[in-house]
């Protein structure tokens, strides 16, 4: 009969592992945030990151298994992030629905996006990934609003608030749209709070 290792004597080992693989997340997340899909390799997440390249081959070995993983990381913290906020008016809602949109998480997620149109092998994991978020950011809208959705129209109310705030990340992309933004987010959360009753 072999030796049994305690748990504990794994700990730190597994500890140091965990906290490799969320350095290499968050930095494969700022370097597509920052520099986009041509300019993030595992090289460059690597030494951002502070590890070797072979260590970040050994958490993701593949540049699409590194920054999918990413994208996923960036999809839970954006979810967990909703799941958090607190029973708010209508208008604090739509409000921090539109901030996942225009942040650095979002921008890193969009260059997956543009890259999975042009990468065979990796457009079918960001598709699916994109729709997983896409179906649990909706759920957690709809719960947040408190929007009736058996009710006519609410459902596609609540999905073209998505789709808006998804709009106004695209515009902030290029320019500092905070003033016109503003405007449209009043505006939209007048629009939902009307629909939504």
């Amino acid at each position: 009969m072999g030796v049994v290792t305690p748990p504990t004597a794994k700990a730190p080992k597994q500890d140091r592992s965990r906290a490799t693989r969320q350095r290499l997340l968050e930095a494969a997340v700022a370097c597509l945030a920052e520099v986009g899909w041509a300019g993030s390799t595992v090289t460059v997440v690597a030494e951002r990151a502070g590890v070797s390249r072979g260590a970040a081959q050994h958490h993701f070995p593949t540049r699409e298994d590194l920054f999918t993983a990413a994208v996923e990381y960036v999809a839970e913290e954006r979810s967990q992030a909703l799941r958090e906020l607190p029973s708010q008016d209508r208008a604090a809602v739509v409000a921090a629905l539109v901030d996942l949109y225009t942040g650095p998480l979002f921008r890193a997620a969009l260059h997956l996006w543009v890259a999975a149109s042009n990468e065979e092998q990796l457009r079918p994991r960001v598709t699916e990934l994109e729709a997983k978020v896409g179906r649990e950011t909706h759920r957690i809208a709809v719960r947040l609003l408190n929007a009736d959705e058996s009710r006519p129209g609410v459902r596609e109310t609540v999905q073209g608030l998505l789709d808006m705030a998804r709009g106004l990340g695209l515009a902030n992309l290029l320019t500092d749209d905070a003033a016109r933004r503003k405007r449209v987010v009043a505006q939209w959360a007048a629009l939902v709070e009307d629909a939504l009753g």
